[in-house]
Order: C-alpha cells, then structure tokens, then sequence
C-alpha cells in the first residue's frame, strides 16, 4: 500500500534505490512488492511502468482517447502519418540512419526526424561506418514512456518475431 502511495504523489519516475530506501526493504521484497502492485492494477486505467531503475505509475495506453477528450487536448496533437512511419522504422532497425528510413519510405524523412529530435522521442546514437559517417538514430526513453512500454522489447511482434529479434535490434 506504501509502495502505491508513493508512487503516486511521485511527479516523476522514481528510482529503485530511492523506493527501497523510503520503504526499507531488500531488493527482492521491492520486486515482490512491484510485481504483487502490477498483478492488482491490471486491466484498470492505471499502469506501473519500469524502465531500467526507474517506476512510475502511469495511465493505461487504452484510455488515451478519454483522456484527451477530458483535457480538451486537440487530435493534432496526435503523431502525424509521418511521424508513426519514421518512428515504426527507427524503433525496429535502430540504430538506423536517415538515408536507411528514406529508403524504406521512399520519400525524405529529414523534417520529420528534426520534428521527433525536437519533440525527444528520438535522438543521435552514434555514427555510421559509411561514407561521410552518417548520424544514426535510436529511440528514447520519452518515446518508451509515451507508447507505453517498458523496453523495446515489448514492441508488437513483427510477421511472428519479436521485436528482440529483427535485425539489428538491440536487446533490452
């Protein structure tokens, strides 16, 4: 029950190790305590979510509609065509680069990855081998928390394979 309290007044994901301190219990009585809290709030309209060391409670991704319709948030709001696309492409094939995710688009991805850099769903992992060591691109936890996931791994299955196991998909 203090666990939930917590977790609930927190205003931003909470560290493991800060839980533990707060509830003064050993690392496998926090897991048990996690995993009792995400047995009892399954399908209910609050989720908790973890990634890596950090846990928060969240809306469930179901409830999105309600919920911007109860905020007067505007469907504009909502990623664009574009945007689903280039995201879908990163997530999958990160680290990936632009001329990568033009290439399974067919047209220019350039304004809608400065779009997802500028919004944090996206960001610079590192750089291509290739000729002019192009700049490769990977999700963020921004990104993770925004779909509701915990690690890339819970990414819808693809033609049967998991999401660990396209290519070129880093374990989480």
């Amino acid at each position: 029950m203090a666990l939930e309290s917590i977790l609930f007044v927190a205003a931003d994901p909470v560290p493991i190790d800060r839980l533990r301190s707060a509830l003064g219990c050993s690392a496998s009585e926090l897991e048990a305590m996690l995993n009792t809290l995400r047995q009892q709030l399954g399908g209910r309209g609050i989720r908790l979510q973890r990634s890596g060391d950090l846990v928060q409670l969240v809306t469930a991704p179901e409830s999105a509609g309600s919920i911007e319709k109860f905020l007067g948030i505007q469907a504009s709001s909502r990623p664009s065509a574009a945007a689903l696309e280039v995201l879908a492409i990163v997530a999958y094939r990160q680290p990936v680069s632009r001329v990568q995710i033009d290439e399974v688009r067919g047209v220019s991805s350039e304004r809608t990855l400065r779009s997802l850099l500028a919004q944090g769903m996206i960001q610079e992992v590192g750089r291509g081998s290739g000729i002019g060591r192009p700049v490769l691109y990977g999700t963020t936890e921004e990104f993770l928390h925004r779909f509701g996931l915990a690690g890339i791994a819970e990414l819808p299955r693809i033609d049967g394979e998991a999401a660990s196991s396209v290519p070129g998909m880093p374990e989480t």
